[in-house]
């Protein structure tokens, strides 16, 4: 690494806390937007769906791009379409105009976390990768955090188109960027754009289906990732190489990433409907009790990044694990409580998900061969958001059931808050067996 670490630290936070922010503060828009332009739920909905299945296929591309070009030069292209869309969404005057602005910028917001977490697995020494994880996972905390709270004041006070000016600043960072990051050459491989389709095309028909019940759609997944798997044995340089899926230690950690981070991710769909139901919050009152949660995700991802480079990564997914569960067992007893309560439990679930967020990564980065570093990232982000589209999909399901008449958790004494409370008790069940996995994985 030829440039001092904490000199590229800033610029990479700085452009993905935009990133993120840009996803978040659209999530409080969703009204407005519907009755701008007179939309039904299920149309406006593609303002979130289409960009989350770009930005997720998008950071699978850009990983496997990050094995043949320089980083720097994806960076440079995320940045400019991802600008590019946030000035063709201010202007934008009709609905369709609006869902392509969003589009773009996905295609272009997804390099940034995708391509940050490769430069620190490719370059940073390992006595540095844990700390720069941490870093960006508290960037994230932080992004996500913000993201809804200013959503909603912006978006209330002015208007929703407001909210493409925020990604505008990142334009500012290229030139420091491009001046800062190592200088690669270009890999002499042909890129699978085969493979590429179908991979991309079969998670993309799999996201539409669970997010839209559509079963069509699951069929087009089944097949296209058969052929993808057909087709990747018979290339000789497959969009990604068969021995990858062979590597038990990459496998397991990735679907040790998939059970508990989508596990969050239901946390997460979940407690802002737990608060309005139970408790008649209003937007701004949710956002306020989830926003310590956030907050001390940011503090406890820095100190889980250290810790990682002090104890070994695997230690804070022990830890974090732990904490995790404890969080949600947590929840699950104080369904129903007031929300300073509720927003107590929330801090330790917050603080398992950072310590998470921070120690998966390092793990995979260091059970990669440095050739299959940026594909084995971008499978890592792909399956990231995959699991909180099924995780969201799931509880969406179970809470349609409404009310139960037995609560899993002894102690709760809310009987309108029993299926949530069960719902976290299954949680816990989830990541208590993840951390089964990843501790039978690495034992020895």
């Amino acid at each position: 690494m030829k440039k001092p670490a904490n000199k590229i630290t800033f610029p990479l936070s700085f452009i993905i806390f935009f990133s993120v922010l840009n996803g978040m503060m659209f999530q409080v828009a969703i009204p407005d937007i519907s009755a701008e332009f007179n939309l039904l739920p299920s149309e406006v909905s593609w303002v979130m769906t289409g960009y989350i299945l770009v930005f997720a296929v998008g950071a699978l591309i850009y990983g496997k791009l990050a094995d043949i070009y320089p980083a720097k030069r994806l960076i440079t292209i995320g940045l400019i379409l991802m600008n590019s869309g946030s000035v063709l969404g201010l202007f934008s005057k009709w609905y369709p105009m609006l869902i392509m602005a969003r589009l773009i910028q996905a295609a272009g917001g997804a390099a940034i976390p995708a391509l940050a977490m490769i430069v620190v697995t490719k370059h940073f020494p390992s006595n540095l990768r844990g700390n720069m994880l941490g870093i960006i996972a508290s960037t994230v905390a932080l992004a996500a955090g913000l993201g809804p709270i200013m959503g909603g004041f912006i978006s209330g006070i002015f208007s929703w188109k407001y909210l493409f000016l925020f990604s505008l600043a990142t334009i500012f960072a290229i030139p420091y960027l491009r001046s800062i990051l190592p200088d690669e050459k270009k890999i002499p491989v042909t890129f699978d754009s085969v493979g590429a389709i179908l991979i991309g095309g079969g998670s993309s028909s799999l996201l539409i289906f669970v997010t839209m019940g559509n079963w069509w759609f699951l069929a087009a997944s089944i097949i296209m990732t058969g052929y993808f798997l057909y087709h990747i044995k018979k290339v000789a340089n497959p969009f990604v190489s068969p021995s990858l899926f062979s590597n038990k230690h990459y496998r397991n950690t990735v679907i040790t990433t998939f059970l508990s981070i989508g596990s969050v991710f239901g946390m997460l769909f979940m407690v802002p409907i737990m608060l309005r139901n139970l408790l008649d919050l209003s937007s701004n009152s949710i956002g306020l009790t989830l926003f310590p949660g956030a907050m001390s995700a940011v503090l406890v991802g820095v100190m889980g990044g250290r810790l990682s480079d002090k104890k070994g990564s695997r230690f804070v997914v022990y830890l974090g694990s732990a904490i995790l569960t404890a969080g949600f067992l947590a929840l699950s007893t104080v369904a129903g409580q007031q929300a300073w309560i509720v927003a107590s439990a929330l801090i330790i679930s917050y603080s398992g998900f950072a310590l998470l967020q921070s120690s998966l990564p390092h793990t995979i980065s260091i059970s990669l061969s440095k050739d299959q570093t940026g594909i084995g990232m971008g499978i890592y982000n792909l399956l990231f958001f995959i699991s909180g589209a099924f995780s969201t999909a799931g509880i969406g399901r179970l809470l349609d059931f409404g009310s139960t008449g037995f609560c899993l958790n002894p102690i709760n004494d809310c009987a309108e808050g029993w299926i949530y409370s069960n719902i976290f008790i299954m949680l816990a069940a989830v990541v208590a067996a993840s951390v089964l996995l990843f501790y039978i994985t690495f034992k020895k």
